[in-house]
């Protein structure tokens, strides 16, 4: 039950949350990638997965969570998927509870031929946020405590 002492919080809270906003855009541009993305398999949440293991060469678990902001069962859960996929193997180490993995030559093809369809989901994405949400958004990521995504 509101009360008219409530009221102006409940009214802000709804008319500027950035977290609702970032979550409602979040959704959207998410199904914009996946969509365009389903016909290859990929989601693009294990396109990032892919991308930053490719630029890192042989990718630690750690390392990719810290990159990517993910916790560790939700890499672990889409590095298993694709490992079954045969997009990403383990690299044998010393340490075996590493489990370092790189890119396959399959995992390798995917990406080329995920491209196009990923520059058509990013053309659509910044259609509907503009260039300088678009633009605002990689300043954003610089301003994390650590660099969030590679380079």
């Amino acid at each position: 039950m509101t009360t008219p002492k409530t009221k102006p919080s409940i009214d802000t809270i709804a008319a500027e949350c950035l977290a609702v906003r970032m979550r409602m855009l979040n959704r959207v541009v998410t199904n914009i990638y996946d969509d365009a993305l389903r016909p290859l398999g990929l989601k693009v949440s294990q396109m990032n997965i892919l991308v930053a293991t490719a630029k890192m060469g042989m990718a630690r678990p750690a390392e990719v969570c810290h990159r990517l902001h993910l916790d560790a069962s939700t890499l672990s859960r889409n590095v298993e998927r694709m490992k079954a996929r045969g997009w990403l193997e383990v690299v044998p180490d010393e340490d075996g509870r590493a489990q370092p993995f790189r890119l396959t030559a399959q995992g390798r093809k995917l990406l080329q031929k995920a491209a196009p369809a990923w520059q058509k989901a990013q053309r659509k994405a910044r259609a509907i946020l503009g260039d300088e949400i678009a633009e605002g958004l990689k300043d954003a990521i610089g301003r994390l405590p650590s660099e969030g995504l590679p380079e």
